[in-house]
């Protein structure tokens, strides 16, 4: 979720007062940092992965299935071992925006010294992590899925105690959603209900967020929903589905993968590569086809959570002339990159930046691209601020520029070393929804990670114009666009071979022939990753994990497995209760997550979602 620090959190207002302070302190903030760790060398790869998981109570007497509120009663039990265990426990655990999700994290990163062979414990050590969840859970009707979204998320009864919100909305409550109460968000961390309360007041309106509607047979055409509300009247759309708050896209799950480069350019030279390959993986992971009980015409978070956490005004958004503010701005401040860090040939958007910042950071000596990319994450004000945290040492601490940093939600971050630490600079990528299984999420995991070690030894280069990686994003999120979508991708990934004269540096592919490749064309991101493991001497053990994890990453891209949004789409429509109406009843939620349940747990094979291959077993998971 990023910053947690803790205080009294203030209200827009308040925070709107200290805003140019707090971008100035992290400016002067990150200077510090730069001037100390810009030369720092040396260091190997260490990477992590988070992932989040949803707390289902399931009602098996009236088929219903709900999100469990008190989510932070397990996660106090959690930090209480991890706190007892600290140098040797497996597993670290924090809150997220959803009072039913918690997140974890290995207790220590992977360090990488030459031996692959941790590679055959990164599943292990996710069984392990949510099998300390379903022990505090034993005896109790709740579960815990790794599931992207809650698909009635919003409906009249979707929470475990239920509550409603509240009849009038705009009297009061940080969201003032129609269908999302305050209840559910994290009630024990302030950051979150003030994060939610200041988008909102800073967008001046609520949240306004609308998928289009999945057209079924019997799926009323206008789709048209009308409520007892003006705003929401005004800003709902015919034909889509109305979301209007902040939770529907933060009260999703993902998975992300953070690993620490040898040194500053080697960080900005594989947040570039890996740019163009979010929209690969956004699609390759989709897994939310439903939202708000509905059906919709979309398979990914992506768009949900820009919404969700779109605090520009009318003026930034183009709607009115600027007068308080200084910039229109695209993008929420959730969003695919602006930019890209090594090389400027394909930045070929405009981006805007605070003048004076980046005056400042070119004054100090930072290259003219990262000194861009942070003067231009500086156009957006702080949106949560604690009173115990205005005034900051600009030695010694970073909260200010992680302020700013950590709440601009892009597909991939650039991280640099926090200060008194031993840390190096990382790359964080960001895209993937959560899978169903560990297997599939360990798969996500390594293949991103031998992504990184193919691109540094065989000097890969994917760059294509960020306006093509924009694009890119667009596609990813439709409907089957693993398989129905073409994608911008570079033809030559070798760097030291010019493209000839007169041919095109990229073309539309599918995502088969990106991950697969073409004969005769791009050689294809797995067989890249191969021809990089050839140079390694893998144990057999290693090898057979790996072979494992790419062999799905190939089914998948190929359509000989499903995707999680292609299965619970499948699933809904086969589901003998569905009217083709696009309605995701409760009966019919109720069984698709116990479908998952019992897939996660290994009680029920699924071979349309994980292959037939029987080294790709589950196994049991849960409590004994």
């Amino acid at each position: 979720m990023g910053l947690l620090s803790e205080g009294s959190p203030l209200s827009w207002a308040e925070t709107k007062k200290h805003v140019e302070h707090v971008k100035k302190s992290g400016i002067r903030q990150f200077l510090s940092i730069y001037r100390r760790r810009k030369d720092r060398k040396g260091d190997c790869l260490k990477w992590g992965d988070e992932i989040e998981y949803t707390l289902v109570y399931f009602d098996h007497e009236t088929k219903k299935a709900r999100v469990f509120l008190d989510g932070s009663k397990y996660l106090k039990l959690l930090q209480e071992d991890e706190k007892r265990y600290t140098d040797s426990h497996p597993s670290t655990w924090k809150p997220e925006y959803g009072g039913y999700v918690i997140e974890s994290t290995p207790g220590r990163p992977w360090v990488f010294v030459g031996d692959f062979s941790q590679f055959n414990e990164i599943e292990t050590s996710m069984k392990s992590r949510r099998e300390e969840v379903f022990q505090l859970l034993e005896g109790t009707r709740i579960s815990c899925l790794t599931l992207t979204i809650f698909p009635r998320l919003g409906c009249s009864d979707f929470t475990e105690p239920i509550c409603q919100p509240t009849p009038h909305p705009e009297e009061n409550g940080a969201s003032r959603s129609l269908f999302y109460p305050d209840e559910a968000i994290h009630q024990d961390h302030p950051r979150f209900k003030t994060l939610t309360r200041n988008i909102r007041e800073r967008r001046g309106s609520k949240i306004a967020i609308n998928l289009p509607i999945f057209k079924d047979v019997n799926t009323p055409s206008p789709f048209v929903e009308r409520f007892d509300d003006s705003e929401a009247n005004a800003a709902s759309l015919d034909d889509h589905v109305y979301l209007d708050c902040m939770g529907f896209g933060m009260g999703c799950n993902c998975l992300q993968m953070t690993f620490q480069a040898y040194d500053i350019d080697e960080a900005k030279y594989l947040y570039d590569q890996l740019v163009p390959v979010c929209p690969i993986l956004l699609a390759l992971s989709a897994e939310t086809p439903a939202y708000r009980g509905y059906l919709v015409d979309t398979d990914c978070r992506w768009d949900v959570i820009a919404g969700g956490c779109d605090c520009r005004t009318p003026e930034e958004r183009g709607l009115k002339p600027l007068r308080e503010n200084k910039f229109v701005i695209p993008k929420s401040r959730f969003g695919s990159v602006d930019s890209y860090l090594a090389s400027d040939k394909y930045n070929d958007i405009p981006i805007q930046c605070e003048p004076d910042v980046l005056k400042e950071l070119l004054d100090e000596g930072v290259d003219m691209l990262l000194a861009q990319h942070i003067a231009h994450l500086f156009i957006r004000d702080t949106v949560s601020l604690f009173s115990e945290k205005i005034y900051q040492n600009l030695e010694n601490e970073s909260d200010h520029f992680e302020n700013i940093q950590s709440t601009n939600w892009q597909s991939m971050r650039f991280k640099p070393p926090p200060p008194n630490s031993d840390i190096g600079w990382r790359v964080e990528f960001r895209v993937c929804d959560v899978q169903v299984t560990d297997f599939e999420n360990a798969a996500y995991s390594v293949f991103v990670i031998l992504l990184t070690r193919a691109i540094l030894s065989l000097g890969l280069t994917f760059y294509v114009p960020i306006s093509k990686v924009d694009e890119n994003m667009d596609k990813a999120q439709r409907r089957d666009a693993v398989q129905a979508e073409e994608f911008y991708f570079r033809r030559q990934p070798f760097s030291d071979l010019e493209t000839n004269e007169g041919e095109p540096e990229y073309e539309l592919m599918s995502i088969d022939a990106v991950i697969n490749g073409i004969d005769g064309g791009f050689p294809g991101l797995v067989p890249l990753i191969w021809r990089y493991l050839d140079l390694i001497d893998l144990d057999t053990d290693t090898h057979s994990t790996i072979r494992r994890y790419l062999n799905l990453m190939q089914k998948r891209a190929a359509g000989k497995v499903l995707t999680g949004a292609q299965w619970m789409r499948k699933f809904i429509r086969s589901h003998p209760k569905y009217k083709k109406d696009s309605v995701v009843s409760d009966e019919i939620n109720y069984d698709l997550l116990c479908a998952m349940d019992k897939i996660t747990k290994g009680e029920m094979k699924c071979p349309e979602l994980l292959g037939d291959d029987e080294e790709n077993e589950i196994g049991d998971v849960t409590s004994k």
